[in-house]
Parts: C-alpha cells; structure tokens; sequence
C-alpha cells in the first residue's frame, strides 16, 4: 500500500514509519521536512500536498498540538489552538483525503489518553481527544467506497517524558515501537470506527 505518515518527522511518526515501512510505501509529510512539506492547520497546504501525492491506500495522523495550562489561565484564545491544530487539523485530513483515497482505504488519527485519564493543566487536550475520537465513530458510519477510520489513543510515549514527566507523573510509559502496532492495526486490518487504547 501508498501509505502518507503525516508528522513523520516526530517521536510518535517515526516509529510507524520503522513499523509500516518493511511492508509499504511510506510517504513521509510534515510542517518541514520529509518527503513533502504538509501543514495541516491549512487546507491549501493539505490540498496541495495530496494533488503531489495523487492516490493512496492509507492515511496516518501523528500530529496535533494543543496548550497545557491551568484550567484558571486557560482562554478561548488558547483553546483555540487545540481545536485548530489537532481537532479540525485531523478532520481536514480526512474530508479533504476522501477525495484520494483509494476505495477500501483508511485513515488513522491520533489522539491520546487524556479524555479517559486526565491530569492537571490538560483540558485541552483531554477536550480535543475525546472530539477527535467522537468524530472517528460517527465518521466511521458514514465514509463512503467501503472506506476505513480508527484512532490511537497511547498513553504517554516514553520517548517524550524527558519533556513531559512533571505532567505524567505515576503514568507508566508507553515505548513508541510499542504504540506503532496500533496504527499498524488500523492500516492493515480491517475494524472501523474504533479507538484503539495503548497504555
């Protein structure tokens, strides 16, 4: 399968791309690098960069940024940012993909575990997720072609707690390679609508 890794460059990407690529044809997008340059919190680019790519077999998402603050400090401003980048970022993704995707294709987003488990300073991302993976279920009812949509919601990736450890404290981490088999799962398996939970 042609299969677009959207965040390729990150911790997250990187690992689907060691996982999937033995298999299938990775194309590699980002904000900047990669095989092309994708922003997904514009639509001209999205365009653009799928009308470079043509047909594909299978989207992955691994991208999407959103505010960690105190609920107190939080603004619409800086919810904005979250429903942007990672919400309306992903259903871009996919509404204007639908357009390239080869019939019985997919798409794969990425959410996290924050609208199950939340922490401090994370309703925006707690907020975002569980919108994202709302959307993933209904879409799943409606895509046309016989067409796929799955999320992956990993707990924090152990790569990323050199960052993110004051905010995760008592999480156990979750090896990228490890949250790449969900995605995995999601591109070459055949379930639909689901929320696929790595912790």
């Amino acid at each position: 399968m042609k299969v677009v890794v959207v965040g390729a460059s990150g911790i997250l990407g990187s690992a689907v791309v060691a996982e999937l690529e033995p298999r299938h044809e990775i194309v590699r997008a980002s904000r900047s690098s990669g095989d092309l340059q994708l922003d997904c919190t514009d639509t001209s680019s999205i365009r653009a960069a799928f009308e470079k790519i043509g047909t594909f077999d299978a989207l992955v998402a691994t991208t999407g940024k959103v505010e960690f603050a105190p609920l107190a400090e939080m603004t619409s401003a800086r919810y904005q940012v979250g429903l942007h980048d990672k919400l309306m970022g992903q259903v871009d993704l996919v509404l204007i993909g639908r357009e390239f995707v080869r019939d019985g294709g997919s798409f794969t987003l990425t959410t996290g575990i924050l609208d199950v488990d939340p922490i401090r300073l994370g309703s925006s991302a707690a907020m975002v997720n569980g919108a994202v993976n709302a959307f993933v279920r209904a879409a799943a009812v409606e895509l046309p072609r016989g067409l796929r949509i799955n999320s992956v919601g990993p707990g924090v990736i152990a790569e990323a707690m050199p960052q993110l450890a004051p905010l995760f404290r008592g999480f156990e981490p979750v090896p990228a390679a490890r949250a790449a088999l969900a995605y995995a799962r999601s591109v070459e398996g055949a379930q639909t609508g689901q929320v696929y939970r790595v912790a």
